[in-house]
């Protein structure tokens, strides 16, 4: 029987470390997102690793997609409930490019990323680093076919975002990090990083 569950926790990071990027291109992503109210999602996701593109603040998913478009591969169509303790509903397959392209051309609220993949600890971790008006916003998570305790966290982490629906992708379409990033800044120069108590024993990477 399919499990459709995510098992997930998310990091703030202030950037990407050189060391996860080897020069070969990442897994990009552009995304459109249907549905993105009160933490229940409809996205539209293309991705391809034949290409690689700058995450800028002038970065435009639109204008990517129609320029590469032959470049995208995959597809998927995926649909989302509320985030529970780093345990969120969430249901996808696969559908064919050339739909999606004109789906995610046509309407939704356009994400573009660069996924970068690497094994830390117990766990493969995927870091995206976001373009256009979610620049330069970059997000570590780790994901397990259950929940997440006992976690290796990465140095580069710097604050934990699980249950912090802002940075989800679907929170991202609603309201891009660009209009609250420096916001976000001053709450963690005010209150500092946080980590999640609940999720078992955590511990530093060393």
């Amino acid at each position: 029987m399919r499990d459709d569950f995510e098992y997930e926790r998310r990091f703030f990071c202030h950037e990407l470390p050189e060391e996860l990027d080897d020069g070969s291109a990442p897994i990009l992503i552009v995304q459109s997102y249907y549905v993105h109210q009160d933490n229940y999602a409809l996205r539209v996701r293309l991705q391809t690793t034949r290409i690689r593109e700058a995450m800028t603040p002038g970065t435009d998913p639109l204008a990517v997609l129609r320029d590469n478009r032959s470049a995208f591969a995959q597809a998927f169509v995926t649909v989302k409930g509320p985030s529970v303790g780093g345990t969120r509903y969430e249901a996808e397959r696969d559908i064919d490019p050339d739909i999606a392209a004109e789906l995610v051309m046509r309407g939704g609220a356009p994400i573009i990323k660069n996924r970068y993949s690497a094994w830390i600890g117990e766990d493969g971790w995927n870091i995206d680093v976001f373009g256009g008006r979610n620049a330069p916003l970059v997000v570590a998570e780790a994901e397990r076919s259950g929940p997440v305790t006992n976690l290796v966290i990465p140095r580069f982490c710097v604050s934990e975002i699980t249950d912090d629906a802002r940075f989800s992708n679907d929170g991202l379409a609603s309201r891009p990090y660009a209009d609250w990033a420096a916001d976000y800044a001053r709450e963690l120069d005010d209150h500092g990083p946080r980590m999640l108590t609940f999720f078992g024993k955590d511990r530093r990477e060393e």
